[in-house]
């Protein structure tokens, strides 16, 4: 049955959403997987950054113009069902919480490995136990992370990155060999291949353009605002991680002597500014990870709560509310118990699984912005052609290419995820014979 959802308050304005936007992505994450790409890319992540922000930044064009289309809450999920329908934008909502709940998870995971390199004392396991304790109980009791708790994050982000940058140049004029600033890009190291590789990880860090897009029912002039602010955060993200990536490069040339790939960071932070850039970095970095995981692991339980609410997971588990907090505490605790798996997940294959997923709802959002204007509306000529033909298929080429780039293990997982998703849809559909569940997403604006 069909449901027409309450219309929220428009209130907020370009700068907020941006900001929102920025906060989301966390500008500190080029460092989850920076010792990881950097090895696999032979030292060429400058380059890498690159490479994924063309593709994102093509698909953000592909989000802005969707939500000129449909200026309302739901992200890839509600354009892939408005443009083909519920069963295969279920599929496609299906893969992008692939990335939902595997975002807390490598939050807790990389809490755990950089407390414990700054505290070798306190074990892996432990930290993230107590972390993944911790998070789901403010989830349960209500605990939400308010728009000042964002803004500071940003800003203190935003004042390390500037330390860092000083302390770096500092060092890097120190050097007795000068080292060219292309070296990131030009090495004699560079292989094609293993860019692409790199670079579908990195998706990873461009998470959040794609959540300004769900704040479209709660902004002034949303198919103005929304679409400039997705292209705002995409590019001013993706510019300050090329940077990051490029100074970390400069500072600590030699890739193949970190201490360890996963917290190669700490390594970089000692040789730019010694022990104290290093506790400034860990400090930093592990406040952004564990806002970042209270805010995603909010989102999803409530993520699954509309879909338990919306029929198309099981009502009894999902649907649920405590009595006396109102919140989805049953799916906050399986969020909780999915996050156990950072116990055992390398972080490399993590951070790939949401690439993974990223990258299909993507190539939707794509291929959706073709088949609204250009099939449904026949804009395919003149200027028309290039906004909605040439980018859309240049942006599915972009994201199928780096798709493919992930590894033989994230494909067999994440094509076991597909299986469920596939299976789970037969169930509610009746062996397809019906349509999935699906909202009223229609709105007067």
């Amino acid at each position: 049955m069909s449901q027409t959802p309450t219309t929220l308050k428009r209130t907020l304005g370009l700068p907020s959403a941006v900001f929102f936007g920025l906060a989301y992505m966390v500008p500190l994450t080029v460092f989850t997987t920076y010792g990881i790409v950097t090895q696999v890319t032979s030292g060429h992540l400058p380059m890498a950054y690159i490479f994924t922000l063309a593709a994102m930044f093509v698909t953000a064009l592909a989000y802005a113009n969707m939500v000129k289309a449909f200026p309302i809450a739901g992200s890839a999920y509600t354009y892939t069902q408005q443009s083909f329908g519920p069963n295969i934008g279920f599929m496609a909502g299906w893969a992008l919480l692939l990335d939902y709940l595997f975002l807390p998870m490598i939050n807790f995971m990389v809490i755990g490995l950089y407390l414990n390199a700054a505290i070798p004392g306190l074990p892996v396991w432990l930290i993230i136990i107590v972390t993944i304790l911790l998070v789901t109980a403010m989830n349960v009791l209500g605990i939400k992370v308010a728009a000042s708790l964002n803004s500071a994050l940003v800003g203190i982000q935003a004042v390390f990155i500037l330390v860092f940058a000083a302390m770096s140049f500092a060092t890097i004029s120190g050097y007795a060999e000068v080292i060219s600033p292309l070296e990131p890009f030009r090495n004699a190291d560079f292989e094609f291949t293993a860019i692409a590789a790199g670079a579908a990880i990195l998706c990873l860090s461009f998470l959040g353009f794609d959540a300004v897009s769900t704040l479209s029912e709660e902004t002034k002039e949303p198919k103005k605002t929304i679409p400039r602010a997705i292209v705002i955060c995409t590019l001013s993200a993706g510019a300050v991680f090329v940077f990051i990536s490029w100074m970390g490069h400069m500072v600590f040339p030699d890739y193949d002597s970190f201490t360890d790939a996963d917290t190669a960071a700490v390594d970089v932070m000692t040789q730019a500014g010694g022990a104290f850039l290093a506790a400034f970095f860990t400090a930093a970095y592990v406040s952004g990870a564990t806002a970042s995981a209270i805010a995603s692991q909010v989102s999803v339980s409530r993520i699954l709560f509309s879909m338990g609410r919306d029929g198309v997971l099981p009502r009894r588990v999902f649907a649920v509310l405590h009595k006396r907090f109102r919140t989805p505490y049953v799916a906050a605790l399986i969020v909780g118990g999915v996050s156990l798996l950072a116990l055992v997940f390398p972080l490399e294959l993590a951070s790939s699984m949401i690439s993974f997923g990223a990258l299909i709802a993507f190539s939707f959002v794509n291929l959706s912005v073709l088949k609204h204007y250009a099939i449904n509306q026949g804009r395919y000529r003149g200027y028309d052609g290039v906004k909605y033909v040439a980018l859309p298929v240049i942006g599915v080429g972009l994201c199928l290419w780096l798709w493919t780039s992930l590894t033989a293990e994230t494909f067999m997982v994440g094509l076991g995820w597909v299986a469920v998703g596939f299976t789970w849809l037969l169930v509610i559909t009746r062996g397809l014979r019906q349509r999935a569940p699906q909202l009223d997403l229609t709105e007067t604006t």
